[in-house]
């Protein structure tokens, strides 16, 4: 008897299904023995997860999909030892591999090409396979930073990361030029290469780049060249290229309307600071110090901090905004086109051309410029029609550069012009009529009186025949590829559907962002309710990125919620917010804001902090004429304030479980409660010290004024830069002065100047009483003893060399004294040793 027909397809299909759940079974196997491996290699470190369920997929930190595959591994900030096994690349469906901030060493291993998040940074791999990103086109995420790597390029597999958006090796040991083809991901928003050993330019391929951060600051050798391609890169929102040998003008930055953070500082740029910088609308931070810099000072607008230490440009005038006389906007319009030459910039100084310096090319006589001679000086770039207004100029010596361009007709108006020498460039066009007095050489330039220039002679095609055939057989190869792609696709989607169909339940949304703080989680729903939907009337200060809400739980209880902005809910953005939990889970102080949990749903990033209702320091130090009911602080409270931060800071540095550095001490970030005692707070830029050193290196971050000066130089951080700004805080503290202050007049701008100047003017005095803050009442010796106490304390502080300050310990053993009748808050015993608040419940509802 004949067999129905199709038989054979739903035999097929059986056998087809049974193949590929065996497939899957064993998949599932291998996952388990690769764990295994994983768990013993590391087995070793204190901090190790509970890795010993026999299901791994319950392990914590692992995560695995509903096929029983790991697809995330997630093991930051563990203390860990020992190193990674070359199994992990048999994890086919892992994502997202996470292993920072251990001391884990060794070669790194390959990984899947499934993976879409790779964090390893801080770490001590000694190496990384060379093919390592090969074929990786679902990676999104890369940071490898501060790895001990042997020199290496920037390979060239990486191209195959079409999908990445974030690139991060800072201290990777990348040598040679920095790759044209970062500029060609279609997604990249992060590119981050700072501490490496890159040599060259920016390269041009970072033009029309989606880049809006980029880091390439503190090569060891320095990269060079201009910063002409930054005029193309208009995603930008950040921009720091410090600490390199850049030269060239600032570009045109007018289309640039997202950049807010601009540090160019320590090249050696020239020319003029372009207005379309001073009039960014987004700009909030500059920094232009030492560089090569010329024209008038520039100003920006009120608000936007600017680093631009006197002295260290080449400005004509000291005062901002203030022209340049007529002379020297003559001679920079000439520099112009000439791309602002670095050996004009080195020379020429001051307000004068001829006023008693020596500009190089410039020859005067009696307060008027006789000759302009660029002779043999290597210029490239155009003549400039400005050099008519140079109405004294005799003799014009342009000869043997690389000009181009045509003779500006307007050299003829030049009335006691007698010798004219372009000879030896590249000039072309029609020479003007100049007079017949005037002497003119224009010998060596071959296309002098052509309407164009020569245009070199291009490349013959090659072969377009036997390219045209290798074309097509790759069409052909390309499309036998597909089809075979898209059938297995079609096969193992008609499989997952049956799968599906069998489970039944909700689809499942993205997966959340897990913190590791315990069980502080709290949902937005909440959030959103306490604070009455994030209203206006519930705010109780604005940050630079963060708008903090007050909020009141169904039990009564007030609590202060943080809300990331939104131009903070990037990768910047995460880290601060990660910052924040990570410190305050792990210190915990009576003077230090207590966390009480925190959110993290979709972009919303919010943190809960406990309430204080007498606000920021900085409110009642300088804002108390505004506010009403507020009185100037006496001078027994300040003390107690400045002994509580500095305990609260003396924690944090070495009585916490580790060493923190705060790296933002100001006013602003030291709240008051009810009864007026202090809590230090914002934990947003906080960096962990190692075990096994004393400093490290980061991003410069903080605030002007209260930045220690070789932090802003070199960005690298110990405890020392905490007690500088402290040291502000105590003169702000004495005076009633803010730490930078434009009303004042410019050499008395800078607090920490003008405070260590007059301490040293009036070192016979006991205190100086022009110093003290008017509103604080000094009406006895003891008031005023106290008072040259700590002036002599913050001078210490803000000592300019790090070791020249004391540490907080001793700034404490200093205030402690001085507070009379001071006595530590009641505390239970059971809950709290020397202020480290062992248990904080958090007393918001959970839904």
């Amino acid at each position: 008897m004949e067999k129905p027909h199709g038989s054979f397809g739903v035999s097929f299909s059986y056998r087809l299904l049974l193949i590929l759940s065996i497939m899957i079974v064993l998949a599932q196997s291998q996952d388990a023995d690769v764990m295994n491996i994983l768990r013993d290699a590391i087995n070793g470190s204190t901090s190790l997860p509970q890795w010993s369920d026999s299901d791994f997929c319950k392990w914590s930190h692992v995560r695995c999909n509903s096929a029983k595959r790991v697809v995330s591994i997630q093991i930051g900030n563990l203390n860990l030892k020992g190193s990674l096994p070359k199994e992990l690349s048999k994890l086919t469906e892992l994502r997202r591999f996470e292993c920072q901030s251990n001391g884990l060493t060794g070669a790194f291993p390959s990984l899947p090409t499934s993976l879409q998040n790779l964090i390893i940074y801080h770490n001590g791999f000694t190496s990384i396979p060379q093919d390592f990103f090969k074929g990786m086109s679902n990676l999104q995420k890369v940071r490898i930073d501060f790895n001990p790597f042997p020199r290496w390029n920037v390979t060239e597999t990486l191209r195959d990361c079409v999908a990445i958006q974030t690139f991060s090796a800072d201290k990777a040991s990348f040598f040679g030029e920095i790759p044209d083809f970062f500029g060609a991901f279609p997604g990249l928003t992060t590119l981050s290469l700072r501490f490496n050993q890159f040599v060259g330019g920016l390269p041009s391929g970072l033009s029309g780049s989606s880049i809006e951060y980029l880091w390439v600051n503190g090569q060891e050798i320095k990269l060079n060249g201009t910063l002409a391609v930054l005029q193309n890169m208009t995603s930008l929102k950040l921009i720091w290229v410090n600490g390199n040998a850049f030269s060239g003008p600032i570009p045109d930055l007018s289309n640039h309307d997202q950049l807010f953070d601009v540090n160019l500082r320590d090249n050696q740029l020239t020319g003029v600071v372009p207005l379309s910088l001073m009039a960014l609308p987004s700009l909030q931070v500059v920094n232009l110090t030492n560089n090569l810099l010329q024209g008038p000072t520039p100003k920006f607008k009120t608000g936007v901090s600017v680093d631009m230490i006197e002295g260290t440009n080449q400005f004509c005038r000291n005062e901002t905004g203030q022209p340049c006389s007529s002379m020297v906007n003559a001679l920079l319009s000439v520099a112009e086109p000439l791309g602002y030459p670095l050996k004009f910039a080195q020379s020429w100084k001051g307000n004068d051309p001829c006023g008693g310096s020596t500009w190089l090319g410039i020859v005067c006589a009696g307060g008027n410029i006789l000759a302009v001679n660029f002779q043999n000086m290597g210029l490239s770039g155009t003549i400039s029609p400005s050099l008519a207004s140079l109405t004294s100029v005799r003799r014009l010596l342009l000869d043997n550069n690389n000009l181009t361009g045509t003779i500006p007709s307007e050299l003829t108006s030049m009335p006691l012009l007698q010798e004219l020498d372009v000879s030896n460039n590249r000039l072309y066009g029609k020479v003007p009529a100049f007079r017949k007095d005037v002497a003119l050489k224009l010998g060596g330039n071959p296309d002098i009186g052509k309407d164009k220039p020569s245009a070199p002679l291009s490349a013959p095609d090659s072969d377009s025949g036997g390219n045209g055939k290798k074309n097509n057989s790759a069409v052909i190869v390309v499309v036998v590829v597909v089809i075979v792609v898209l059938l297995g696709v079609a096969i193992w989607g008609f499989i997952w559907f049956n799968r599906k169909c069998k489970h039944s339940g909700k689809s499942q949304g993205p997966t959340p962002i897990l913190v590791e703080a315990g069980n502080m989680a709290i949902p937005l729903q909440v959030l959103r309710g306490v604070t009455n939907n994030f209203c206006e009337e519930n705010i109780l200060g604005r940050g630079g990125f963060s708008t903090v809400y007050r909020g009141e739980s169904h039990d009564g209880t007030k609590i202060a919620v943080k809300r990331m902005e939104s131009g903070m809910r990037g990768e910047k953005g995460l880290r601060e917010f990660e910052a924040e939990i990570a410190v305050l889970t792990k210190a915990r102080h009576k003077h230090l804001v207590a966390l009480q949990g925190y959110c993290l749903d979709a972009n919303e990033r919010l943190l809960v902090y406990e309430y204080m209702p007498q606000g920021t320091l900085s409110r009642h130090l300088f804002s108390w004429k505004d506010e009403e009911g507020l009185k100037p602080l006496e001078w027994t409270r300040r003390l107690t304030i400045a002994l509580d931060v500095a305990r609260g800071v003396e924690y944090l540095h070495g009585l916490a479980q580790r060493n923190f550095i705060h790296r933002d001490l100001k006013p602003s970030n030291i709240l008051l409660g009810d009864d007026m005692r202090a809590k230090v707070s914002d934990f947003g830029l906080v960096r962990l010290v190692p075990e096994d050193k004393t400093s490290i290196e980061t991003r410069v971050a903080g605030t002007f004024g209260y930045l220690a000066p070789e932090y802003a130089a070199t960005g690298r951080v110990t405890t020392k830069v905490d007690v500088y700004s402290f040291g502000v805080i105590l003169m702000e503290m004495v005076t009633g002065r803010r730490a930078l202050d434009n009303s004042q007049p410019e050499e008395n701008i800078h607090l920490v100047t003008w405070f260590r100047r007059m301490l040293i003017n009036n070192k016979d005095d006991a205190f100086q009483e022009a110093m003290i803050d008017p509103t604080i009442e000094v009406s006895d010796q003891e008031t005023r003893s106290s008072l040259s106490i700590v002036a002599e304390l913050a001078g210490h502080c803000c000592a300019s060399e790090p070791y020249q300050r004391p540490d907080m310990g001793h700034a404490v053993n200093v205030l402690a004294p001085l507070v009379e009748n001071w006595k530590p808050a009641e505390e239970n015993s059971n809950d709290t040793i020397s202020g480290i608040h062992l248990e904080m419940s958090l007393t918001l509802p959970r839904e």
